[in-house]
C-alpha cells in the first residue's frame, strides 16, 4: 500500500469537504477521481500533499503517517509530485529553469545531476527543443507537459493530477493524456481529479466516485462508469453522458 488516506475530514468553516473519507492506493496503480465540482477532489489531492491541513484522520504515505504535525513537509514533498490544472509556470524562466529551481534551491540537489535528468524527461516528452523557450512561446498543451516534467524531476513515489486538461483547447488534451498513458505504462502510481471520463476509463485502475466529501462507490472503470451501483452515480454520469463526455 503507498497511500492510505483514514477517516479524512476537512472543513472550511461550516463547510465540510471532506467527510470522514477513506481511500487506499497501491503501488504502481492509477486511481481516478470523479465527481462534482465541490465534491472534494482537488481538497483531497491538496491534503495529500500537505498543502492545506487536515482536522482529522491520517493520511500515511510508504505507512508513514505524513499528516503527524512532526514531520517536514519538504521532505514529503519529495516524494509525491503535484500537478495543478492552471499549470502554474514562471513565465520569467525558461522552461529548463522552470523544471530545475525547486530541485536546486528547495531540495538542494546538484545543478549539473538535475539539469540532466530534466533534459532527459523533456526528451522523452518531445520537448527537448524547447528547454531555452519561455512559457508564452509554449501551447497550452505544451506547458502543462513542461509541469509534469517539473513534479517528475525528482522521481516522486506518487503523482497528483489535479483537472490537468480542464485549462486546454480540446485539440491539446490529447497529447497530454498520451503522456499520463504513458506514465502509466511505465509503472508511476498515480492519483488523478479528471472530468475526462473516458480517459479515465481507458487509463484507471480503479475510479472512484466523490460526493460531498465521501466516497460513495469505487472499484474498476468497467463497472463504475458502465454498471454503477448507487443512484447518485448514475444520475452524475447520466448528466457527463448528455453533456457528450463518456
Amino acid at each position: 500500500m503507498l497511500l492510505s488516506c483514514e477517516n479524512v475530514r476537512k472543513t472550511f468553516g461550516p463547510t465540510v469537504v471532506l467527510d470522514d473519507l477513506s481511500l487506499e492506493v497501491d503501488e504502481h496503480r492509477v486511481v481516478a477521481l470523479i465527481g462534482a465540482s465541490g465534491s472534494g477532489k482537488s481538497t483531497l489531492l491538496r491534503c495529500v500533499n500537505l498543502l492545506t491541513g487536515i482536522d482529522d484522520g491520517t493520511i500515511r504515505l510508504d505507512g508513514e503517517d505524513i499528516t503527524d504535525p512532526r514531520v517536514n513537509p519538504d521532505l514529503v514533498r519529495r516524494r509525491i509530485g503535484m500537478v495543478f490544472q492552471s499549470y502554474n509556470l514562471f513565465p520569467h524562466m525558461t522552461v529548463l529553469r522552470n523544471i530545475t529551481l525547486a530541485p536546486e534551491k528547495v531540495h538542494g540537489r546538484p545543478a549539473a545531476e538535475i539539469r540532466d535528468q530534466a533534459m532527459e524527461w523533456l526528451g522523452r516528452v518531445g520537448l527537448a527543443d524547447k528547454a531555452n523557450s519561455y512559457p508564452d512561446r509554449l501551447s497550452g498543451g505544451q506547458q502543462q507537459r513542461v509541469a509534469i516534467v517539473r513534479a517528475l524531476v525528482n522521481s516522486p513515489r506518487l503523482l497528483l493530477l489535479d483537472e490537468v486538461t480542464s485549462a486546454l483547447d480540446p485539440e491539446l488534451v490529447g497529447e497530454v493524456l498520451t503522456m499520463i498513458r504513458g506514465l502509466k505504462e511505465e509503472g508511476m502510481t498515480m492519483v488523478l481529479a479528471t472530468h475526462e471520463m473516458g480517459f479515465a476509463r481507458q487509463v484507471a485502475d480503479r475510479v472512484v466516485f466523490l460526493d460531498g466529501g465521501r466516497v460513495l462507490e469505487a472499484g474498476p472503470p468497467e463497472q463504475v462508469l458502465g454498471d454503477p451501483v448507487e443512484a447518485r452515480t448514475r444520475q452524475f454520469l447520466a448528466r457527463i453522458i448528455e453533456a457528450g463526455r463518456l
